[in-house]
């Protein structure tokens, strides 16, 4: 991927006080292209260091949502760490919270606090619900918007049951969003100056992520129409393939594989709208066809016509595919305390390489001294707020201050 060497951030300041994955997955974004990012997190940790199973005191999505950023442990209800936080606020370009509503105003660090001492401040907050309405203050996750929003509704298994999709895309989705909507506001503050409040939520994220969706939904009076037949997974005699031959030509060389030549020319399948009408009718027989062929043979068939198709891969072939070495999609990074980790290319950014601190995962509280030294107090000052209990410092660090 060929990108300029100057990152387009450096220089900016951003204070990621938020949690979990989509205001961290927006700062680390923030963080890749060259801002500064200081990654406020309690004493215990950024919760988004313990989903699923944890290695040492992180686990993948802490690693992956949070590269490139300085980790400072700091509990927000004590005095002294509460002004610590305000002083870096005040000196930020960019601020992400995602507490529930009102919560980051009590604890003096809503956007109308923080802007009265900067109003240059750019300051996002993501919630799940958004911040007004029935449902403001329920508690959302991934899980719970892909249920509401809509999305298990067009993903259901073959007896009709809606799944949810095991990853966290909705979060990952308004991480994206936010980011998006941060870019745009630093270029409108540095043409036209001024700061600005984003809101933004999970809902709201989803929502325009399905817009194509909803509008076939209300096009169609609630039917979800097919893109086109054959569109669908098919099992082969050793793994599945995913098979688009909804083109009329691409219909009549899969039948031509498969040795069913005899359904392209079948009045009922012979255009694509035949095929929608009678789909029940024509799967049968070509799953059938398939299903005693060897994945390798019908792809490799597949691929000289031109049929569009894919094997259905897991992760572990996709690090090791050829193409995606070559085009170094996925680059290899070693990571304190877990040893080498993947690490997938951000588009328009280089991969990230071994020494790069925008490709390292803080641990907890690893900047802290260094964060506060950049604010000015002393050894002694940092020694304090941390044996007051304001901040936490991984061992050995107050010495290095």
């Amino acid at each position: 991927m060929s990108v300029d060497r100057e990152l387009p951030f450096e220089g900016l300041k951003v204070l990621d006080i938020s949690q979990g994955v989509a205001g961290p997955h927006c700062g680390m974004l923030l963080a890749r292209h060259g801002a500064d990012v200081v990654k406020l997190e309690p004493l215990a940790g950024d919760w988004g260091r313990r989903i699923g199973k944890t290695h040492g005191d992180n686990c993948a999505y802490g690693l992956a949502f949070n590269r490139g950023k300085r980790s400072l442990a700091l509990d927000l209800k004590h005095a002294q760490g509460n002004a610590v936080a305000l002083r870096l606020a005040e000196a930020a370009d960019v601020l992400i919270e995602n507490n529930r509503p009102g919560v980051s105003a009590r604890l003096g660090l809503g956007y109308e606090a923080v802007s009265a001492r900067n109003p240059e401040i750019v300051y996002l907050s993501v919630t799940g619900f958004g911040q007004n309405g029935p449902n403001a203050n329920l508690p959302a996750t991934d899980s719970v918007m892909q249920a509401f929003s809509g999305l298990m509704s067009v993903n259901r298994d073959g007896d009709g049951l809606p799944q949810r999709i095991d990853l966290l895309a909705i979060d990952v989705v308004t991480g994206l969003y936010g980011f998006q909507a941060v870019a745009p506001a630093l270029y409108r503050r540095a043409m036209k100056g001024g700061g600005c409040h984003i809101t933004t939520s999970l809902m709201e994220a989803i929502g325009a992520f399905q817009s194509a969706k909803m509008v076939e939904y209300v096009l169609q009076k609630g039917e979800q129409p097919r893109l086109g037949v054959p569109v669908a997974m098919f099992r082969t005699r050793d793994g599945f393939l995913n098979i688009n031959g909804r083109r009329d030509a691409h219909f009549a060389s899969l039948c031509e594989i498969v040795g069913r030549p005899e359904l392209a020319d079948d009045p009922r399948y012979r255009s694509m709208d035949d095929r929608m009408a009678n789909e029940d009718s024509l799967m049968g027989p070509l799953r059938e066809a398939v299903a005693v062929m060897g994945i390798d043979e019908i792809c490799a068939r597949l691929t000289a016509a031109d049929v569009l198709h894919a094997r259905v891969q897991d992760y572990g072939d996709y690090l090791d595919s050829a193409h995606v070495r070559a085009s170094e999609a996925v680059r290899w990074v070693e990571q304190s305390g877990v040893g080498r980790i993947p690490m997938p290319t951000i588009p328009g950014i280089a991969p990230a390489r071994d020494g790069d601190p925008k490709a390292h995962a803080p641990h907890l509280g690893e900047h802290g001294a260094e964060i506060l030294g950049d604010l000015g107090l002393d050894a002694a000052a940092i020694h304090d707020l941390a044996a007051g209990g304001a901040i936490l410092l991984p061992e050995g660090a107050e010495a290095a201050a």
